[in-house]
């Protein structure tokens, strides 16, 4: 598994909500801003989260975004599958995301991989928004 920009962005951005007041919406330009996030790409991470639930937008002058789930009920395994596809090192061992590749013609080698993939997802899966803020 290799976190791409988008996803990290995307919990940069989550993080950032997670830290303000729950009532005050917070604009995109300055989450972009505070995390050094290019806007553009903000706001195409921020519509991807939006369609997934995870946050909830505010239109107006007092506009912005809010987390639409409590930190504690937000996952970095979720954020990250979202964004990125699957926890594994290779899709053959993915759980959710499985395509034939050529290790799997080494059950010891795709053993290690399970075992790699089982490690990570159980971290990612455990580890929650408030966990990190």
């Amino acid at each position: 598994m290799k976190l791409t920009t988008r996803s990290e962005y995307a919990l940069l951005a989550l993080l950032f909500l997670s830290r303000h007041d729950k009532e005050e919406p917070v604009s995109g330009e300055i989450i972009a801003q505070e995390q050094g996030i290019p806007p553009k790409f903000l706001q195409q991470i921020l519509l991807a989260l939006k369609r997934a639930h995870y946050i909830r937008s505010a239109k107006g002058q007092r506009g912005g975004y809010l987390l639409a789930k409590k930190p504690h009920e937000i996952t970095i395994a979720e954020i990250v599958r979202l964004l990125d596809g699957a926890l594994a090192p290779t899709e053959s061992v993915s759980k959710y995301f499985y395509e034939a590749t050529p290790v799997e013609r080494e059950e010891k080698l795709l053993d290690v991989f399970r075992d790699i993939r089982d490690y990570v997802a159980k971290k990612l899966e455990e580890t929650t928004l408030a966990d990190v803020k």
